[in-house]
């Protein structure tokens, strides 16, 4: 079977490269510390900036056909493979439990990704990494895959919170942090107490709000974006922020760009990752 390839644009001259390897080979789970994590996180975006469509009579969103591609999809699993802590939220938990959405809380459970799972166990990672669930609400279903691979599972939400709510979670065996003053998640807070716990890489598997939260506390380490080549419009979409305008903690720095002429659908996309910059 052929390798899937892509082109380097940027840094250096213009060069052909394997795809698959191409992100493992950032090793972002030595990148962190204790006290001070490796954060990142990865969006598909359109060229017109859509991440996700919405339907505006339910309000419930989905991915565009053609947006996600395979290679993408390699590129993510590549990421989680590196993470020894997961931070998803309950909005996923509700839309996977509806059928909406897969389960991508595992690493290397499936017979074509075994090889990332034999990646983790070279490179000293535990067989799964932790999942944080962060939620304001706290009313979410909680799936059974976590517990079927030993995975660690800690709630995160904020000082407000349904007093209820956190009752429950932490009668039915679960750490609940409390990681912000209101009664959202904020970025500074959970990214101070995963360090605590001793987790050195943190992929967030979540959306523009955490996103937002990591940007402007200054806590997001690493941004990787898939551009698409399409355009998709609609009137009711999700994009990668949504909210006050960032200023300048939402100024970042290209590290690498990447070009992937056969997907999605023989458009071509960029892969590129950014950081924020130096101080």
């Amino acid at each position: 079977m052929m390798t899937a390839r892509m082109l380097r644009l940027y840094p250096g001259a213009p060069e052909e490269i394997a795809l698959p390897g191409a992100y493992l080979a950032h090793r972002l789970h030595e990148r962190g510390n204790t006290g001070a994590p490796f954060v990142y996180a990865s969006f598909v975006s359109s060229l017109d900036g859509r991440i996700a469509l919405r339907d505006p009579s339910t309000g419930e969103s989905r991915l565009p056909a053609g947006l996600v591609s395979d290679n993408d999809f390699r590129l993510f699993l590549e990421l989680q493979a590196q993470a020894d802590c997961l931070v998803t939220h309950g909005g996923y938990l509700r839309d996977l439990a509806a059928g909406r959405l897969d389960d991508v809380l595992q690493v290397g459970t499936q017979e074509a990704t075994r090889a990332l799972a034999q990646w983790r166990a070279d490179n000293g990672l535990p067989p799964q990494p932790a999942v944080v669930i962060a939620s304001a609400s706290l009313d979410f279903p909680m799936p059974d895959s976590p517990a079927r691979h030993g995975q660690r599972v800690v709630i995160a939400t904020g000082a407000d919170a349904p007093a209820d709510r956190v009752a429950h979670w932490r009668s039915a065996g679960y750490k609940v942090l409390v990681a912000g003053t209101g009664a959202s998640v904020d970025g500074g807070p959970l990214v101070r107490e995963l360090g605590g716990m001793g987790f050195h890489s943190v992929y967030l598997l979540t959306g523009p709000c955490m996103l937002d939260t990591m940007l402007r506390e200054g806590m997001l380490s690493r941004l990787y974006l898939t551009t698409a080549h399409r355009l998709l419009g609609g009137e009711s979409f999700h994009s990668m922020l949504s909210g006050p305008e960032l200023g300048d903690a939402g100024r970042l720095r290209l590290c690498a760009l990447h070009y992937d002429a056969s997907a999605p659908d023989g458009t071509g996309q960029f892969l590129a990752h950014f950081e924020p910059r130096p101080a």
